[in-house]
């Protein structure tokens, strides 16, 4: 519909970025109709700096006329021969798709455990001396029932512990069965939070309210009634 040289915005081509308007949009596109190259890149940097002070705020983020010049080529639809300052953006097209993220590779069986413990026990493995051996593999098995605790708060039992250490060290890392590690409780005390502080301090019970002052007035009609009588 279009009486009397009136149009519906529907009518219109759809506003590239709508934060800085459908006649800043006209303005860009007029840029591509001036044939000079100087006169239409003075012309781009007028509309940036007008783009500039229809939001200040964009002062904040760093680099931020470097980000004005990208959006005056988006709005542009990235076709225009102008000088700038900045190297023009890519189209969004033509950027490809992202590098995709490997994950790793390596299976853990106890995954529970976590990899750091299982790589800890395969270099403790290797440690010769027998005493030395046994004392690190003692710290393993405390760690590694903190790390099981972590994912199950239930009780578990010690021995499971330590055979999931001979296990995992394919029989290196042997503790003598009945091997007390750190208490279930102790370790799962610690993760509790605690209540924090309510700064308020309790009144003391029986406090004796303190003694009404004296009225000194009272002194003085007793010694006026004594004189008189006197």
């Amino acid at each position: 519909m279009n009486a009397q040289g009136i149009s519906y915005n529907t009518e219109r081509p759809q506003i590239a970025i709508s934060e800085y308007g459908r006649n800043i949009q006209v303005m860009i596109q007029n840029l591509k109709g001036i044939e000079n190259r100087d006169e239409r890149s003075r012309a781009a940097a007028f509309i940036v700096s007008i783009m500039e002070q229809m939001h200040p705020e964009v002062k904040e983020v760093d680099d931020y006329m470097h980000k004005l010049w990208d959006h005056l080529y988006v709005i542009a639809g990235y076709d225009l021969d102008i000088d700038s300052p900045f190297e023009p953006p890519i189209p969004e097209g033509e950027k490809g798709r992202p590098q995709r993220v490997e994950y790793r590779s390596n299976y853990i069986k106890f995954g529970h455990y976590g990899v750091y413990i299982t790589n800890m026990i395969r270099s403790c493995s290797k440690i010769e001396d027998d005493a030395q051996r046994a004392e690190f593999a003692l710290i393993l098995a405390n760690q590694m029932k903190r790390n099981y605790l972590n994912w199950n708060k239930n009780v578990v039992n010690d021995q499971v512990i330590l055979d999931d250490l001979a296990e995992m060290s394919d029989g290196r890392l042997v503790l003598p069965a009945g091997t007390r590690l750190i208490a279930t409780n102790e370790v799962l005390a610690k993760e509790q939070p605690q209540p924090a502080a309510t700064g308020k301090k309790k009144k003391k019970k029986n406090q004796q309210a303190p003694a009404p002052n004296p009225n000194p007035n009272r002194n003085n009609k007793k010694k006026n009634k004594e004189n008189k009588e006197q």
